[in-house]
């Protein structure tokens, strides 16, 4: 094809409606029906990636190990059937884990952690009940009657953020770390 246009092809453009610009072209009715299919079926593609995309700042409530050592981690919180208290989530040295997916809840959450090696806690004044394997119990009293452990949880007080990080660290003497607790940036 040579890049002219000869009279018959302009008198065929005007009869589709179209131009009879140099560089324009029209694609005849099956050829316009083959590629409003492929759009929609792009436009369709697009909308679903969108939906189905995570967010890039979505909200959580995350566990930052800084030590050099594995952490496990229980959580306290109330929801609408009572107290609840969760464990064990494993925090590998110098990593986080996310232990509430999306935004909080609860205004205020309670934090018990362990160091595996050395035996160091975070923990606090608020007692609830723990298992010695994975758990999820219901309830805060009676622990031992019950046939669970007791332990202090620290509380946190979220602010009704909808977001929050605490940083397990040691700069205290292993035996007794430090928590920090941070709202996310």
């Amino acid at each position: 094809m040579s890049g002219t246009i000869d009279a018959n092809s302009v008198s065929h453009m005007g009869e589709m409606g179209g131009s009879s610009e140099w560089g324009t072209t029209h694609s005849s009715p099956p050829a316009r029906a083959r590629w409003f299919s492929v759009l929609v079926a792009f436009l369709l593609i697009f909308a679903a990636g969108s939906f189905l995309a995570p967010d890039k700042a979505h909200a959580d409530f995350r566990v930052c190990n800084t030590t050099q050592n594995l952490v496990g981690v229980a959580l306290g919180y109330r929801a609408k059937t009572g107290w609840i208290t969760e464990g064990w989530w494993h925090v590998n040295a110098s990593s986080c884990t996310t232990l509430v997916v999306g935004p909080l809840t609860s205004r205020y959450y309670y934090l018990y952690a362990e160091d595996a090696q050395s035996g160091g806690r975070w923990d606090g004044k608020v007692n609830m009940c723990v298992a010695e394997n994975q758990f999820k119990i219901t309830g805060i009293n009676d622990c031992f009657a019950r046939g669970f452990q007791r332990s202090g949880f620290q509380e946190y007080d979220t602010g009704e953020q909808t977001s929050w990080m605490v940083q397990l660290t040691e700069e205290n003497p292993p035996s007794s770390p430090i928590v920090t607790d941070t709202p996310p940036q």
